[in-house]
């Protein structure tokens, strides 16, 4: 398999750069583009483990999420810069959409037919449950029902102040997690999963090396995607929405989707579920706040306000994690009732 990710890379990236200078066809092109992302988001999976070896299971998972949210942060930036707030917003939908039941369901699924029962630190998920309802439930919905009372400009001055908030929250719970409680709370369900013996595949600058370099590659890649995302579309009769919510959302994230599942079928569920839960929250807590910032260098500001429909799938989404993980024990069932709620959630999109 990794000789076949290897192929795709090696023939997908120069396909890319060619095609895209010669305008090859828009469909061809989002058929390439797809294909050379995950053959990348392959390697960021092999260097994510190759470093959570060597530093441990949360700090592999935020580096994972980091490097995978950098890559639609870019995105979004070009598209705000493109006055496309409604992609904007949407993408950042499907991101926490993605990736608290795509990506853990499919991690929890497959990783539950190997496995008749995995466990994950238990602490880690109620801390997170915490973070994800703070993130989600109360600063999203928050400027939504007081933005019906104000006026644009009283929208934009919440929108900034919650995002800063946001922000600082985020940077003090990787200082609580990281730095002061560090190693505090250990549970014992996830100690047999990862050996200390074990070797990792590369080394460390190695792995930090592939892990930047498949990054900028994909951030190429995903930059020009977009550019197609219109003639498919509209081929496919695609509205804009549920562009923005599944399609970006999935090859936006192939990396964590990559990566996860693949910790999963390893049976390393702490690395699996720091991928997908990290992820959400540095959309929610980070990357959803910095371009609220940087959107007020451009003509269009984008204000921290969501569609209802959107609000309510990120809503249910959270509270369904929240209770499928807090026991930190987890099966193919589980993973199965997730994708279950994502596949109705991307139908009601598609047809919205």
């Amino acid at each position: 398999m990794n000789r076949v990710f290897m192929i795709l890379t090696f023939a997908g990236v120069p396909l890319s750069v060619i095609g895209t200078l010669l305008h090859w066809s828009s469909i061809l092109l989002f058929i390439i583009y797809c294909l050379t992302i995950i053959a990348l988001a392959s390697y960021m999976g092999r260097a994510t483990e190759s470093l959570a070896v060597v530093a441990g299971p949360r700090i592999g998972g935020l580096l994972n999420a980091t490097f995978g949210n950098a890559v639609e942060l870019i995105i979004s930036i070009f598209s705000l810069k493109a006055g496309l707030i409604g992609v904007v917003l949407a993408s950042l939908t499907g991101s926490v959409l993605g990736n608290l039941l795509l990506v853990a369901g499919l991690s929890f699924f497959v990783g539950g037919v190997k496995y008749k029962r995995q466990s994950f630190n238990v602490y880690d998920a109620r801390h997170n449950s915490g973070l994800l309802m703070f993130a989600v439930i109360i600063a999203f919905v928050i400027p939504e029902v007081f933005s019906m009372k104000m006026d644009d400009a009283d929208t934009i001055s919440l929108s900034v102040g919650i995002s800063i908030i946001l922000i600082i929250l985020y940077l003090a719970a990787l200082f609580f997690k990281l730095v002061t409680h560090r190693g505090v709370y250990i549970s014992d369900s996830g100690k047999g999963s990862v050996h200390e013996e074990e070797e990792p595949e590369w080394g460390k600058g190695k792995a930090i090396t592939v892990l930047a370099l498949a990054t900028v590659a994909v951030a190429y890649v995903s930059e020009n995607l977009v550019h197609t995302f219109a003639a498919v579309g509209e081929s496919f009769g695609w509205t804009e929405l549920f562009i923005g919510v599944v399609i970006v959302a999935i090859v936006g994230n192939a990396a964590e989707h990559a990566s996860a599942v693949l910790m999963a079928v390893k049976n390393k569920m702490d690395i699996a579920v720091e991928i997908a839960i990290g992820s959400t929250l540095q959309v929610a807590m980070f990357v959803a706040p910095v371009l609220v910032l940087v959107s007020l260098l451009f003509p269009t500001v984008m204000p921290l306000v969501f569609t209802l429909p959107e609000l309510i799938s990120m809503a249910s989404a959270v509270l369904l994690m929240v209770v499928i993980s807090n026991d930190g024990e987890t099966n193919w069932f589980e993973g199965a009732t997730l994708l279950a709620a994502y596949t109705i959630m991307s139908i009601g999109f598609y047809l919205l």
